[in-house]
């Protein structure tokens, strides 16, 4: 992914999470990331001054367990720019224990199946995709260097681009307890989201691949 402490991308909500797969095999696409369960937990300060100011201090853990900052981010065309800052961090639940030592609260925890792939360098640099299974629907990111090779690669993987989701996975959450408010908001996981059928329209999305 990019080094400069820079994310582009795009997210569409997908049906068909193994066609998108064959035409990345297609695309000649390299698997760097096997299917993994993400565990991520957002923090703030008691104050919700990040959430306010729409950036974001992220934990997360998968093959590895990483620290990332976000700060609010532009859209442009549907796809989302902003300064993120990653890295990695030895020990999870120490990460964990240091930010709450220091005032930060975690208020919101997720989970996701992620699977990524990367495209054959360009003139632009490389081009990462990721599919990503959520507890309500199936998704595909697309993050780049620019938004011109982001829509080329989403109209190869015959995505419309009218379907683009320019928002976050945690606004989708926010926007699915309107109809169901029973849900915790606190708690976008599998076992939160067990049985309940949810339909597109509820996120406010629709296929970019129907």
């Amino acid at each position: 992914m990019p080094d400069n402490d820079q994310e582009i991308e795009a997210k569409f909500y997908v049906r068909d999470l193994e066609q998108i797969r064959a035409s990345l095999e297609g695309l000649e696409a390299h698997l760097i990331q096997a299917r993994v369960l993400e565990t991520n937990i957002r923090f703030d300060l008691p104050d919700a001054r990040l959430s306010s100011e729409k950036r974001v201090l992220r934990l997360r853990h998968d093959t590895d367990a990483r620290l990332t900052y976000k700060s609010a981010s532009t859209n442009n065309q549907g796809v989302l720019d902003r300064t993120e800052i990653e890295f990695t961090v030895e020990d999870f639940e120490k990460a964990k224990r240091f930010l709450e030592a220091l005032g930060y609260q975690p208020i919101f925890y997720y989970e996701k199946y992620r699977t990524t792939y990367v495209l054959p360098e360009t003139s632009e640099g490389s081009l990462h995709v990721m599919l990503d299974e959520l507890p309500y629907g199936n998704f595909v990111e697309i993050e780049g260097n620019s938004v011109e090779s982001i829509r080329e690669v989403a109209s190869q993987l015959n995505l419309n681009w009218d379907a683009v989701v320019g928002t976050s996975y945690s606004a989708l959450f926010r926007r699915l307890g309107e109809t169901h408010s029973d849900l915790d908001p606190r708690y976008l996981t599998f076992a939160e989201l067990n049985g309940l059928n949810i339909r597109a329209k509820e996120l406010s999305v629709y296929p970019a691949d129907a």
